[in-house]
């Protein structure tokens, strides 16, 4: 080998570390790089109580391993073993490996409230025992548990036949795919949609599988999906709310009087977030007849006040639209168009009147703030101009906003011409401190366009503004920031003049087309950083653009600086296409099988798995034609040859059309998974090398000879591993004979490495007889020696066949590896469950498992030497290629597709060693 060619393992050996270090810093993005959970643990006041409800008979034997329980503690448990239920029922669906005790936190928090109200109103909460399956990767069961859950709907209404006020309909709480399943709830023929009239779903992932790992998850998803897009006259009845959006796994940070972010499992105990839900639960009453209301305006209304905008106030179904204002309270003029006023122990109450005429020609809006976070009302709107007395007002604090410190309104002075002033009523304080702030600005003074840097510039350059302006609120036009893909740090640092009393400054990220808004709340002066990334990219119909909005300390100046954050971006890659990497990684391996074949074709020796991954594995061999294909099925013409060929649509197409897709993303991904494969290979030659030393140190590993593709002994083991797979787990059937073929790799190994000892002693005694035949006539030398060579050659061509077929063992076991991972999910699940059934039903894999344990048996016992002299391999060394393009083109959204394409290169490489 050139000095370039032994260059060229270590460059690679660089480039694909720096590769898959990449990876590692996105993966460290997505898991930890976030921000911290500031949620409040919620705590039961008397010790939980699961009562199990008995189910008919025929839906017990249906369904053995589910259950359904409801919820209760203490005098309330007691009270409730008879089952005469007066309550509103709620039903609590656990989500992925999720237990129906998670109940527990809006159980008991419930409770406290209605004793608080001495059960006026009170909820039965029932929780559905799903035996934590996980369904997020087996999807086999979705469909039973979907069932099940609409027998529980039926059995509950029926506790509570012949009560006064008697609920014709559920309330469904359902956390991470429990909330697919209550979708999906809707899409069973005999289903009465007025079953459920109030979905609550909470971290559930709406749109796609998060790994597409069988299709019975993705048909699921796609029978979901298009009946709520196909039939929505059936939902008109049904009001959902979907908590979910950030970056813990699911944000609850917009959630007013939460303000706290969530990662996917505390959401279901997030105290902030749980009385926000029960204080809706509570306002939906009706009163007339003690459930939960049947009007979807209203339940709309309820929603909105709790969990998208929040005015400070209790919640009203038809406010007042005006109020007088009564009390013998101090009527105080203000000209100025900026106001401040600190109430601390006045005794008195106070009208602050703004007059609104001298105001209209120089400002377009009112600024309003109040740091007391009661729930009266603050500030209304006077129609009266000739009187400086209002006795009658519009109570304008429905228009206000709660955040985190403050109480805000912002009044388009132009939305209200009937106007004559404003007004702030400040109570007596009574021990209490809080200030009032209110000024008067033009809308284009307080908006600031920042364009964002540039997605190459890694955080080289910035973009910078300087606010000057004492103003108490800012909106800063994020320009540009559109797209997924793009992450932005954003450092915000106020600077305040000593010897003020501040308050702390709030900074709103506020993403006009989705309620993924985040807050900060900083003490001034300080410096804060603040991650800019989205969840949704802009819709095509969308002009607005996301905005951070400053609610500033007065006396205090802010600079902002935006700057590329290149972590997060490989963070954004990981969130949105991890699932994806092992199409990639599987591709790569493809490329470099069939680089090993065409070598073993051409040559006569197999080369190195990580030699030929460097030379075969080229982004530019598959990439381009998936980009070609998808810019033709643009046109209608090659869309209707596509569909004649009854070839589905390119998954790169689908991503594209759902805004999650950019066009680097695939060769950054491809290049993704050339570092794992290649690093995945170094580790695995590691191992046997390693091992074989073991082994060799430990026992005397037998001589390699030959073996039969075909024995009675082989054919047994097929049928029983295909029996296996029919009656129990394909996956399983796939993890004996995986066990089975790492075995014969590492005997493989151990004997081509004591060969390989053999052979390197023969040279060396051969020298040493070199050097002692001095002494021996040249008759007997060259006898000596012709001889020697006989005997080294054929030791020497029999390792290299060996060594070849090692080679070739290793790339395989490799491409089934990855199979078996993909498989996995639904091995446990078949060992979870295995106490209700021995068999797998539906199982995914149990036809490819059958097929590849007949290719696997006989592979995993042929050599190099019988492939390199088939009529095949010059097929089965092109077909590679193809099938890398076809699994990329077709797997990145369907993984469960993946083992088919490997299968069939498997298949031709076993006729190469029988034809």
């Amino acid at each position: 080998m050139g000095r370039a060619g032994r260059r060229l393992p270590a460059v690679a050996a660089v480039l694909y570390g720096a590769l898959a270090a990449l990876v590692l810093l996105g993966v460290r993005d997505v898991l930890f790089v976030y921000e911290e959970n500031r949620c409040s643990m919620t705590y039961m006041y008397e010790y939980p109580e699961y009562l199990k409800i008995k189910l008919p008979k025929k839906t017990a034997r249906r369904y053995p391993a589910y259950e359904l329980y409801l919820y209760g503690e203490g005098n309330y448990a007691e009270e409730n073993k008879n089952l005469i239920l007066t309550g509103i029922p709620i039903l609590f669906l656990p989500g992925n490996a999720g237990s129906y005790k998670q109940v527990r936190s809006l159980g008991s928090i419930a409770l406290r409230k209605a004793e608080d109200l001495d059960f006026k109103y009170h909820f039965n909460f029932f929780s559905v025992n799903f035996n934590e399956e996980l369904v997020a990767l087996y999807g086999g069961t979705l469909q039973r548990q979907t069932k099940f859950v609409h027998e529980c709907l039926k059995v509950i209404l029926k506790l509570y036949k012949g009560q006064e006020f008697a609920p014709t309909s559920v309330a469904i709480v359902g956390h991470s795919m429990g909330g697919l399943v209550a979708r999906a709830l809707l899409t069973l023929k005999n289903f009465k949609p007025e079953l459920i009239n109030l979905l609550i779903t909470q971290a559930t992932p709406h749109v796609a599988p998060v790994m597409p790992l069988d299709r019975y998850l993705t048909d699921f998803y796609t029978a979901v999906n298009n009946h709520w897009t196909l039939k929505a006259q059936d939902l008109r009845n049904l009001t959902t709310l979907s908590v979910a959006g950030g970056f813990r796994d699911y944000q609850s940070s917009a959630v007013p009087r939460a303000w706290a972010s969530t990662d996917h499992l505390s959401i279901v105990w997030c105290k902030e977030l749980i009385l926000a839900t029960i204080r809706a639960f509570f306002d939906l009453i009706d009163e007339n007849t003690r459930q939960i209301t049947e009007d979807p305006k209203k339940r709309m209304s309820v929603l909105n006040h709790h969990f998208v905008r929040h005015p400070g106030k209790i919640f009203e179904e038809n406010p007042e639209a005006f109020t007088e204002l009564t009390g013998t309270f101090m009527w105080i003029e203000v000209k100025t168009s900026k106001w401040t006023y600190s109430a601390y122990n006045d005794s008195d109450g106070k009208y602050f009147t703004f007059p609104l005429a001298s105001h209209r020609e120089s400002y377009s809006h009112v600024y309003c703030e109040n740091t007391m976070l009661d729930t009266s009302s603050w500030i209304y709107g006077c129609m009266d101009s000739n009187s400086s007395v209002c006795l009658e007002a519009a109570d304008l604090s429905w228009r206000a906003e709660l955040l985190p410190t403050v109480k805000v309104a912002i009044l388009k002075l132009q939305d209200y011409p009937s106007l004559s002033h404003i007004v702030i009523l400040v109570p007596p304080s009574a021990g209490n401190k809080f200030t009032l702030d209110c000024e008067f600005f033009k809308e284009d003074s307080r908006t600031i366009q920042l364009p964002v840097t540039n997605l190459f510039s890694f955080g080289l350059s910035s973009s910078k503004i300087l606010l000057n302006s004492t103003g108490l609120f800012y909106n800063i036009q994020l320009q540009h920031f559109n797209q997924v893909y793009q992450a932005f740090k954003i450092h915000v640092e106020s600077h305040c003049q000593p010897l003020i009393e501040r308050k702390p400054s709030v900074y709103r990220l506020h993403i006009p087309w989705s309620h993924e808004d985040s807050m900060t709340v900083v003490n001034t002066p300080s410096f804060v950083e603040i991650s800019a990334k989205l969840h949704m990219a802009q819709p095509e119909n969308e002009s607005r653009v996301p905005v951070l909005s400053i609610y500033s300390s007065s006396g205090c100046q802010y600079e902002v600086i935006l700057k590329t954050s290149f972590l997060q971006i490989l963070g954004q890659i990981i969130r949105f296409h991890a699932g994806a990497l092992p199409v990639y990684v599987v591709s790569n391996i493809l490329l470099t099988y069939g680089g090993q074949l065409s070598t073993l074709m051409s040559t006569g020796q197999c080369s190195e798995f990580s030699l030929e991954l460097v030379r075969a594995a080229k982004p530019y061999k598959v990439e381009p034609i998936i980009s070609i294909v998808v810019f033709l099925q643009g046109f209608n013409w090659f869309r209707e040859i596509w569909d004649s060929l009854l070839l589905p649509e390119v998954d790169a197409a689908v991503l594209s059309s759902q805004d999650a897709w950019f066009p680097l993303v695939s060769l950054i991904l491809f290049l993704f998974g050339t570092g794992i494969a290649y690093w995945s290979a170094v580790f695995f030659s590691t191992f046997l090398r390693i091992f074989s030393s073991l082994w060799l140190t430990l026992t005397r590993p037998t001589v390699l000879s030959k073996a039969k593709l075909i024995t009675p002994r082989r054919l047994c083991m097929v049928g029983s591993l295909a029996l296996v797979s029919w009656t129990t787990c394909g996956a399983f059937a796939l993890f004996i004979i995986y066990l089975q073929y790492l075995f014969k790799v590492i005997k493989l190994s151990v004997n081509v490495r004591a060969e390989q000892n053999v052979l390197n002693r023969e040279l060396e005694r051969s020298k040493e007889t070199s050097q002692n035949s001095i002494r021996c006539t040249v008759k007997k030398q060259d006898l000596i020696d012709s001889t020697s060579e006989a005997t080294q050659s054929l030791s020497s061509s029999t390792t290299a066949e060996a060594a070849n077929s090692l080679k070739i063992h290793v790339t395989v076991f490799n491409l089934f590896t990855w199979i078996v991972l993909l498989n996995l999910p639904s091995l446990v699940y078949w060992l979870k469950n295995l106490r209700y059934s021995a068999r797998l039903d539906p199982d995914p894999c149990r036809a490819t498992a059958i097929i590849l344990v007949c290719i696997l048996e006989i592979l995993m016992n042929s050599s190099a030497s019988e492939v390199k002299s088939s009529k095949l391999l010059k097929i089965a060394a092109k077909v590679p290629l193809p099938l890398s393009v076809a699994v990329l083109a077709f797997g990145r959204m369907h993984l469960y597709k993946v083992p088919h394409f490997v299968t069939f290169s498997l298949l031709l490489h076993v006729l190469c060693c029988v034809v």
